[in-house]
């Protein structure tokens, strides 16, 4: 493939352009030359494009690690992959080959690098991936909910790490899409009850809507009370979907409880009292992309389970990606869709 194509490129220092790029062209024998059929944007997206930064990227980069796409030609070393194929991507390539890829953590490779932040991304006409990061998904999928199966991945490894049992509550401290996504998944496997603790109306009601037991907001309740009303003891788990939150995560988990740390921001530094993590023998699991959820994703979203579709709340086109970024940085939205 020869000549230009439209892609959404980060400068650096948050400043980023959509503007023609020379389009991607098969070089190596595990690349795969894909057609972007549609990509979304991610709170990581928001926070290379922050100034300061709140996640590192590379400037010169085609931004965009969520997106569904159909191969259009593959090097000669693909042998699972055919033209006309619809696949999702796993924008996390591992090296397979340090102590961490060895000893099965691959999320912890010390050779990683990832498409749309360091290498170039889906928000784009066209994208070359390497083989391995490429998964076949039914092309019945919707491609809303194709769209989300990256970060959806990333919330079944930390659900797994979580080790839930059915019957146990569960509070999430944000509704944005990852913490929607976590309420869906809980609430599938039976937790009860789910209480959902986010600032903007708007997500709340979408908590309220996707079944959460309890929607509530630090400006209009005493949260502290409220979990422990509704749960007796505090909660057995608590999601901190925000990246920012540990210090509240340990007022609101029973004892023995457990904390799953998602949300990242390079930027949040907080303090907090130790002593109560020993005492209460609360455990803080931190849960970072994922190592073997994909293919599961993949099915359970071939299955119609769950329906992430119902997340995306706006859709653009990629020349009016600016307009996606306001939106959610205003909390107006939950998931933009970006159609190229």
């Amino acid at each position: 493939m020869r000549g230009t194509m439209r892609a959404v490129v980060f400068h650096g220092d948050g400043e980023w352009g959509v503007e023609s790029h020379p389009s991607p062209e098969v070089r190596n024998e595990d690349d795969v030359l894909l057609k972007i059929e549609r990509a979304s944007i991610c709170g990581t997206d928001l926070h290379i494009l922050s100034v300061p930064p709140g996640h590192p990227a590379t400037p010169g980069t085609i931004l965009g690690h969520e997106y569904v796409a159909t191969v259009v030609a593959t090097g000669p070393g693909v042998r699972h992959l055919h033209p006309g194929d619809r696949v999702v991507i796993d924008p996390n390539i591992t090296c397979g080959f340090c102590e961490y890829c060895r000893l099965g953590f691959s999320n912890m490779c010390e050779n990683m690098t990832t498409l749309g932040i360091f290498r170039h991304g889906g928000l784009a006409e066209w994208n070359v991936a390497p083989a391995k990061a490429v998964h076949k998904i039914s092309p019945q999928v919707p491609l809303d909910r194709a769209t989300l199966a990256e970060p959806f991945s990333c919330v079944l490894h930390s659900f797994e790490r979580s080790a839930f049992v059915p019957g146990e509550s569960v509070t999430i401290l944000g509704a944005g899409p990852i913490g929607l996504m976590f309420l869906m998944l809980y609430k599938a496997a039976g937790a009860y009850p789910i209480c959902v603790v986010e600032r903007a109306e708007f997500r709340r009601r979408m908590a309220e809507r996707l079944g959460a037991d309890a929607a509530l907001t630090p400006n209009a309740h005493d949260i502290v009370r409220e979990i422990m009303t509704r749960t007796r003891l505090g909660a057995d788990i608590v999601v901190d979907a925000v990246g920012t939150l540990l210090p509240e995560a340990l007022q609101l988990v029973r004892r023995g409880g457990r904390v799953i740390l998602f949300g990242m921001d390079l930027r949040a530094e907080r303090e907090l009292n130790q002593y109560w993590i020993t005492r209460h023998e609360v455990s803080v699991l931190g849960s970072y992309i994922q190592r073997t959820a994909f293919p599961k994703v993949v099915r359970m979203l071939e299955a119609g389970f769950p329906l992430l579709e119902q997340l995306v709340t706006h859709r653009v086109d990629l020349e009016a990606i600016g307009e996606g970024f306001r939106l959610l940085r205003a909390g107006e939205a939950i998931k933009v869709a970006v159609i190229p």
